[in-house]
């Protein structure tokens, strides 16, 4: 029964992504769950809070497939004879799976991937809306996603994860590169086009490549298994 509130839960107010362009407001938020504490990026869509479901798998140590028509959510089935614990740490001379991400490394590359997408959306909003932007408004988002980078990097500890930091490195690169863009065509007042149409900043090839490797990597990220993809290359 409680197993099956908490798979409720998480059906009813969980998001996998964030569109690049949506106009909700984000924030990394403790979120707990049957119990278990864990860190997840909240979005407030007309009054209402929407949380990020691969958040969600990574607290509640669960796994996501994906499916032609549907998303799946698996949760660990808890013991009936004893109460949940906590998972002993492995020692740092276990052998990991070639593919498989370490923990770690995964709660860092997730809290990237939730700066990066605020950083971008934030900056996309404020195009569409013709509100003025300057170069050190854009460079606290890039130092703060940066800094995050930095973490992701230090928590590599096996060969998967060295593998997606390559792939994370060049979503953060891509989102960089795309602000500075904006933020220079701000200056020259080039930026109209983006008021006038809905789709000019959705259709622009750079913001494109990054909502598809974003929305890629947030689902490798949620799945715990490293795997490759030409968008974030």
């Amino acid at each position: 029964m409680r197993n099956g509130l908490l798979k409720d839960l998480l059906i009813s107010c969980s998001l996998l992504f964030f569109p690049l362009l949506a106009t909700a407001q984000y924030q990394r938020r403790i979120f707990v769950v049957d119990g278990r504490p864990g860190q997840a990026t909240v979005a407030e869509i007309e009054g209402r809070p929407y949380v990020e479901i691969a958040g969600l798998a990574e607290i509640t140590h669960g796994s996501l497939t994906f499916k032609v028509d549907r998303i799946v959510l698996s949760l660990p089935t808890p013991s009936t004879n004893a109460p949940a614990v906590e998972p002993a740490a492995e020692p740092s001379d276990t052998p990991v799976h070639s593919s498989g991400l370490s923990r770690e490394f995964m709660r860092a590359g997730i809290e990237e991937i939730a700066t990066m997408r605020e950083w971008a959306s934030t900056l996309a909003y404020a195009m569409e809306n013709g509100n003025h932007i300057t170069d050190e408004w854009a460079a606290n988002y890039r130092e703060q996603s940066a800094r995050d980078l930095r973490l992701a990097s230090a928590a590599a500890s096996t060969e998967a994860d060295r593998s997606a930091l390559q792939l994370l490195t060049h979503e953060f690169e891509a989102v960089r590169d795309w602000s500075n863009k904006l933020v220079q065509e701000r200056k020259s007042m080039d930026t109209a086009k983006y008021a006038l149409s809905e789709s000019a900043l959705r259709d622009d090839p750079m913001s494109r490549k990054i909502v598809t490797c974003g929305h890629f990597l947030a689902t490798m990220f949620g799945s715990g298994t490293f795997e490759d993809n030409p968008s974030c290359h």
